[in-house]
């Protein structure tokens, strides 16, 4: 597909159309001239006359006459005295209009259609090969082929600007090097990856690695998200990655970044439906691009995706993307890091220990990190304080993660004291078993998330690998809030309702993927990981028996019964506690850590 939507030849074509048209408009009403004794000729014969027009100047008694006979056609003669036709037509018995003649030139209404068309052909032209109505790029109305990659020419972002990652800058300052000077690399015989794809959760920082190497290099850094190559017109998007490549080629060495790359790049010939024309030539040019007959010397490929498993497998081959990077959620000395990082365009009071945030924030990515401090800017703002403190932090923290606190939505005793109940025994089972603990906050207060309360842990380490014990003790803490419900209240409420479903999905995952179940052995019978509208099959065939289905209900039913069991056992042990702690929390709503262990 050219750029260029409309060709030299239709152009010409165009205009000797429009050409035409006004030449017909301006035909319309065409009056053939006639001599003095023509005129005297259609007088004479005034049966044949239809109507007769006489336009007369203002300054003299010059002008014209029309004539239209019967037969439609019109003739026009110049006249030295009107006022003598007028009386030959008088005494003919013919009648006649009298009219003053138009103050301006007969030539300019001659020329105005023409004129009018003309605007109108440039106009068009203008929409048709570029440059629009408003300038600029995006208001091209015909330019679906041109790439939307918007190139960055100079950007102050460097390695220096990413906390974390240590592993992560150490593969990609190969790329750096490279850039910076390819003929080292060359001279060794060595080949760059020519392609780098940066796989991760959400907000973990893949753009901003990208970002930083083609700063660290200071090169050209085109950046495109995939979804801006797929349009409902077949062709459009192979067409921008052919344009994208072209224009890359003139500035390299350079970096192509192309985020959200799933939206382009799933597995061909699979899905509901089986293929998607538009999608698959886009990513047919893109193979071709990378790893063809097309010679891309100093163009480097980066893309991110959080969705790597869809990905079709050409495009994930040597050659093509050759190095895959797993960007992972930051640890706890890295999520240090970030927050000083973060921190250094604010003013923090004395109080704040980003060590301690560091350590509350288990499973928080780059960007949480950064949405937390944010938020906590705000509170101090909002509370007209020069600083941050402490406690803005941990107000940000519950508002990030829970909810805001809603302390002004009325609720009925009876609510408040069994929420105190319900969690008061997520809050035992997490001061007594240590791996889930300890207690952060018991709040009755209600969230934005709907949840009347809520019981916060604070984990005091990051762990890569979680042991059958702790998912137990996951499964035990989650039923507190049922069991003090039982044991206090004379029936059981819908609260529990999420706690319910967590204790499923960690036991049926337990028994059906992990292998932890004796009777089941170490075989994975889940098979409905894989999503029809994500690039798979349609239908999903049993790997196992009804006998084999039932033999799994009741492994996850006896591991939920015995979970319940312990955790039963341990609340009743602590039944004291539980009423010091509901007592407590009704009459100041909250309860931090230290509080409530003060209660053993």
């Amino acid at each position: 597909m050219n750029r260029r939507v409309i060709t030299i030849p239709w152009l010409l074509i165009i205009f000797i159309l429009i050409i035409y048209g006004a030449a017909v408009y301006s035909m319309r009403g065409y009056s053939e001239s006639v001599s003095a004794r023509e005129l005297d000729t259609m007088l004479e014969n005034s049966q044949n006359i239809d109507s007769v027009v006489i336009s007369t100047s203002s300054k003299n008694n010059t002008g014209t006459v029309t004539i239209m006979n019967k037969s439609g056609d019109r003739y026009q003669s110049s006249l030295t005295d009107t006022s003598r036709l007028a009386a030959r037509l008088d005494e003919s018995g013919i009648d006649y209009t009298v009219q003053a003649e138009p103050a301006f030139d007969l030539s300019i209404g001659t020329l105005l259609p023409y004129a009018v068309m003309l605007a109108l052909f440039v106009i068009l032209m203008r929409l048709f090969l570029g440059g629009g109505m408003g300038g600029g790029q995006n208001s091209r109305m015909m330019n679906f082929g041109k790439s939307r990659a918007r190139l960055n020419t100079e950007t102050d972002l460097t390695m220096d600007n990413v906390a974390g990652m240590v592993e992560e800058k150490n593969e990609l300052q190969e790329v750096v090097e490279f850039l910076k000077s390819p003929q080292r690399f060359r001279e060794m015989g060595a080949r760059i990856p020519k392609g780098i794809i940066l796989v991760g959760a959400p907000g973990t920082g893949k753009t901003l690695l990208a970002k930083a190497v083609a700063g660290e290099a200071k090169v050209p850094f085109y950046s495109i998200s995939g979804s801006d190559f797929v349009e409902m017109y077949v062709g459009v998007g192979a067409a921008r990655v052919r344009d994208m490549f072209e224009e890359a080629k003139k500035n390299s060495p350079c970096i192509i970044f192309i985020d959200e790359i799933d939206a382009v790049a799933r597995r061909r010939g699979t899905g509901l439906g089986g293929s998607h024309d538009e999608r698959e030539q886009t990513l047919n040019q893109m193979l071709v691009e990378m790893d063809g007959f097309a010679q891309n010397q100093g163009i480097i490929v980066m893309a991110a995706t959080n969705r790597v498993d869809i990905l079709d497998p050409a495009i994930m081959r040597p050659g093509r993307f050759d190095r895959k990077i797993v960007v992972s959620k930051p640890d706890v000395a890295a999520r240090e890091a970030i927050l000083k990082l973060h921190a250094e365009n604010k003013r923090l009071g004395p109080d704040v220990n980003l060590g301690r945030v560091a350590q509350t924030t288990a499973g928080y990515t780059g960007a949480d990190l950064e949405n937390l401090l944010n938020e906590a800017a705000i509170e101090a703002t909002m509370d007209d304080r020069p600083y941050i403190s402490q406690k803005d932090i941990d107000d940000a923290f519950i508002k990030t993660g829970i909810g805001k606190e809603k302390r002004s939505k009325v609720i009925s005793e009876r609510d408040k004291k069994i929420t105190a109940y319900h969690e008061t025994g997520h809050a035992i089972l997490f001061h007594l078993l240590e791996d889930v603990g300890p207690v952060h906050i018991i709040s009755i207060i209600p969230t934005g998330e709907g949840a009347a309360g809520y019981t916060m842990p604070l984990p005091d380490k990051d762990d890569s690998f979680i042991t059958r014990g702790q998912l137990k003790h996951m499964m035990m803490a989650a039923m507190g809030g049922r069991i003090a419900e039982e044991l206090v209240c004379d029936d059981i409420t819908t609260g529990a309702s999420q706690d319910i479903k967590q204790v499923t999905k960690i036991a049926r995952a337990m028994v059906m993927q992990y292998g932890m179940s004796d009777r089941i052995g170490m075989i994975n019978y889940d098979d409905n990981g894989d999503d029809v509208f994500l690039g798979y099959d349609i239908a999903h065939s049993k790997t196992y028996s009804n006998e084999m289905l039932s033999l799994i209900d009741k492994e996850v039913q006896k591991l939920v019964d015995d979970c319940y069991a312990a955790a039963k056992e341990l609340i009743m042990e602590h039944r004291d506690v539980l009423e010091k702690s509901c007592t407590l929390l009704m009459e100041k709503e909250k309860l931090t850590g230290e509080e409530f262990a003060a209660l053993f």
